[in-house]
């Protein structure tokens, strides 16, 4: 794999995730307790034996910096890298990156190395865990000059996804855009025979999503940047690329989520939290890497935990009722408090430390208070929820709002990242609003 490198692309703005996104980018945005989104392409890369990639970043990229800094040092031995590259000025142009192929041609020179044979494009808002040597070894044996990952879905998905259409030797013969009418989606339907005889079970699913991975040879890729002015993969190079070269379907089958919503980030992070975990974090043979901490062990004090997560560093009061939750780094739960179907995202600090103090001392600390109740929600990090606060969703609240300082975004409750709610506040008591 040492003649492969891979790019990947931290996103645009992520207004479909925000308020997780108002203050960082898609990538950075915590996942699994500990990790960052950005932690799952880099990961299954290294975890795949390549050792070079590009981190292409634009929007609220500070804390992503920072992480992958702090986390991916390779030793001198191993010639690996992940290394950065922000849209910026240089002397061939001074534009922000104007989509996904645009991003890649205006660091089209960190493609053309000489060693370089392969290159492998990946988005950085993906929950999935894939060994790309496998790709890499379909795109050889079919001689082929791109290849694509592709996901076996049902009719039902099929609206919202792009859909590939291929010949008998699963090369890419057509590609229709979430294809809505009957007669559109006959046309790309896959036979769920074929797919069974490629060692995938069909189970019903006649259709093959693009998961938006590709594994171009560089000269095709190189071509098809500088000869054209195609400013995305997915619209354009990649219906392109079916007309004029040999573009190959790479069949996947495991877990795949694209985290571009509230509601998809939302059930993604409670489906971890299950005692049958879809997607789990600890296999010994594919790792999830992330930036080490070194944070003491949680501690619980007769508090009741059923089907849950709970990360390092957090201290958990008597008399606590925690279910089907994703406990974050460094949480502080008060007694007697109920946290049900909650994403709490954690803090950066400790209560005690002076970093994460405020002006107003009558504010309560970082974490959540005794007796509090939060029920289906999302808590973004550094929030001070004191005592005998409730938060869920009253009746009549819109899927999207806003209900004082909290945001409901398709249906989930988001507390925003470091918001204040004093001792006693109520959602119910809030007079909700639609954006």
């Amino acid at each position: 794999m040492n003649n492969v490198v891979c790019f990947v692309l931290g996103g645009g703005k992520g207004t479909r995730l925000q308020p997780l996104t108002s203050e960082r980018s898609k990538p950075a945005v915590p996942i699994g307790g500990k990790y960052r989104l950005i932690d799952i392409p880099i990961s299954n890369c290294i975890n795949s034996g390549i050792r070079r990639t590009y981190l292409l970043t634009q929007f609220n990229s500070v804390s992503l910096h920072r992480h992958v800094r702090q986390t991916y040092n390779f030793d001198p031995f191993n010639g690996g890298f992940v290394e950065i590259l922000a849209a910026q000025q240089t002397n061939d142009g001074a534009d922000w990156y104007q989509g996904t192929a645009d991003a890649v041609r205006k660091q089209v020179r960190y493609l053309q190395q000489s060693d370089i044979e392969y290159v492998l494009i990946l988005s950085g808002d993906q929950l999935y865990r894939m060994n790309f040597r496998e790709m890499l070894d379909v795109h050889k044996s079919n001689k082929a000059d791109v290849t694509i990952a592709t996901l076996p879905i049902d009719q039902e998905k099929a609206a919202s996804f792009g859909i590939t259409r291929l010949d008998e030797n699963g090369r890419v013969r057509g590609f229709l855009e979430k294809p809505q009418s009957q007669q559109e989606l006959d046309h790309v339907k896959t036979s769920p025979e074929w797919i069974d005889q490629q060692g995938i079970e069909s189970k019903g699913r006649e259709y093959l999503a693009s998961m938006g991975i590709y594994l171009f040879n560089r000269d095709t890729l190189v071509d098809a940047l500088l000869k054209t002015d195609y400013e995305d993969f997915g619209r354009e190079v990649f219906p392109a690329s079916i007309r004029a070269k040999h573009v190959q379907a790479y069949l996947f089958d495991g877990y795949w989520e694209d985290i571009g919503t509230i509601k998809a980030f939302y059930e993604s992070q409670l489906e971890m939290a299950s005692s049958t975990p879809p997607f789990e974090m600890h296999k010994a043979e594919s790792p999830i890497y992330t930036r080490p901490r070194f944070l003491p062990s949680t501690r619980v004090d007769n508090a009741e935990i059923k089907e849950s997560l709970i990360s390092d560093g957090c201290v958990i009061e008597g008399t606590s009722k925690i279910t089907h939750s994703l406990i974050g780094l460094r949480s502080y739960i008060g007694k007697n408090a109920s946290i049900t179907g909650v994403v709490l995202m954690g803090a950066d600090y400790y209560p005690s430390d002076p970093r994460g103090a405020t002006k107003n001392a009558a504010d309560p600390p970082i974490g959540i208070g005794e007796g509090t109740i939060i029920e289906g929600a999302i808590v973004d990090k550094n929030c001070r929820i004191g005592k005998q606060v409730v938060i869920r969703k009253p009746n009549g609240c819109p899927e999207d709002g806003r209900c004082g300082p909290v945001i409901v975004r398709d249906g989930v409750i988001v507390v925003p990242r470091g918001t204040i709610l004093p001792d006693g506040w109520k959602l119910d008591n809030v007079e909700p609003c639609k954006f």
